[in-house]
């Protein structure tokens, strides 16, 4: 029999359980809430699993996987559409790498467009890339949701794809245990996601002000669709569309990356090791004899067998893992540390000097603008894992010895 670690999280008499995977971890009262909030909605279940990285979202709990039936909620998914982890391993060695890594850091960003605004986009578009959606049928399919819904804009699809963005993506290279190194990286479907997400989100909203409710809706950010309406078709293709969108994106960083570094490291070859992973996304799955649409808001599929990813904070180390195919969680772990602060929080509270003393090992910004994504403002990695060893099992540990930031 599978040993479970989770603790009932709902209040006393919920018609809907929440299952957290949160021992050892901090849970903010506001996040509790935000679950039982959306635990009141007649679709969510059987119950919603919770994982220790847990912190408050917009409309659903980030850390959170909330299955549905008949219905989808598009603030769950959220406007970071697709965002997740890719992760290669090389041939290379520690004492492959130069003692001083700030060229090799410079020379990616250099290849990859990192930060918002247009800065963070392609001023000539690679070939490589332009060659690389053209292949694609993503342009096909993004003009045939926009017949139907014209406001969804097509024109960052070809200046963001293989560009990382900002606030918590990155693009690490990393060390194992047995000092193989690795490149990691995190991103979503940068602006045209985003736009999808917020589109539809208030089209749920909107349709929310038509409909006669049977029961109460705590948060209007729980706004849904209903299968068989046309918006509810609509949005599944869109989500869809931005998914394979994020995943195209990070299959493009990752070739950029592994150029710049064929071009300043001796010789190497990638491993067969490779893992590329949503946990931003919904996806229709079968869980108990039922079909259902799960979420995972900030959360990765780890069925029996799959590899994924949990990252760390910058200068903290993350794991290669391989799931445990826990029913209880349906199949899902981690994503991350998991916030501890607001990002105002830990822009007021975190200092310069303790940014710089945390990610001393790490070639990587030092400056303010990074200080929201200092180690202090996320959890404790190693307690996040001592939570889940029941969804999943350590594969390899990575430490960061470059992270490049948006």
């Amino acid at each position: 029999m599978q040993h479970t670690q989770f603790e009932f999280l709902h209040a006393e008499g919920a018609r809907t359980p929440i299952k957290g995977w949160v021992h050892g971890v901090p849970v903010e009262d506001q996040a509790r809430q935000q679950l039982r909030n959306i635990t009141a909605l007649p679709f969510v279940g059987p119950w919603v699993a919770v994982m220790p990285d847990v912190h408050l979202g917009i409309g659903a709990t980030v850390g959170s996987v909330v299955p549905t039936k008949g219905a989808i909620i598009p603030a769950a998914v959220g406007v970071d559409i697709g965002c997740g982890m890719a992760a290669v391993r090389t041939t290379l060695r520690a004492d492959d790498l130069p003692d001083d890594l700030a060229l090799l850091r410079n020379s990616i960003e250099r290849s990859i467009p990192v930060g918002n605004g247009p800065g963070g986009e392609h001023r000539r578009i690679p070939d490589s890339i332009e060659t690389r959606l053209a292949q694609s049928e993503l342009m096909a399919r993004l003009a045939a949701i926009r017949s139907r819904h014209p406001k969804i804009r097509p024109d960052k699809v070809d200046k963001q794809i293989g560009t990382l963005g900002g606030g918590n993506h990155f693009i690490e290279i990393c060390l194992d245990e047995a000092d193989h190194v690795w490149v990691m990286l995190h991103s979503g479907s940068r602006g045209t996601g985003n736009l999808i997400g917020t589109y539809f989100i208030e089209l749920a909203r909107r349709q929310l002000e038509k409909r006669v409710l049977g029961f109460h809706l705590p948060d209007k950010d729980l706004a849904f669709f209903l299968e068989g309406e046309a918006l509810f078709d609509d949005y599944v293709e869109a989500v869809s569309w931005a998914q394979d969108y994020a995943r195209a994106n990070r299959d493009a960083m990752m070739s950029r990356v592994l150029h710049e570094m064929r071009h300043r490291l001796p010789k190497f070859q990638t491993d067969k090791q490779a893992v590329n992973c949503h946990h931003n996304y919904v996806q229709r799955e079968d869980h108990f004899g039922d079909s259902l649409l799960v979420t995972r808001k900030g959360a990765v599929s780890a069925r029996e067998g799959e590899l994924g990813i949990i990252p760390g904070s910058m200068g903290a180390r993350s794991y290669i893992v391989r799931g445990k195919g826990n029913a209880d969680s349906f199949h899902s772990c981690s994503h991350g540390a998991g916030r501890v602060m607001s990002r105002t929080r830990a822009r007021a509270e975190i200092t310069l000097k303790q940014h710089r003393e945390a990610t001393a090992h790490v070639e990587c910004r030092k400056d303010a603008g990074v200080i929201d994504e200092s180690p202090a403002a996320y959890k404790d990695i190693d307690a996040v894992m001592a939570a889940q060893t029941d969804l999943v099992e350590i594969v390899h540990t990575l430490r960061q010895v470059v992270c490049i930031k948006g």
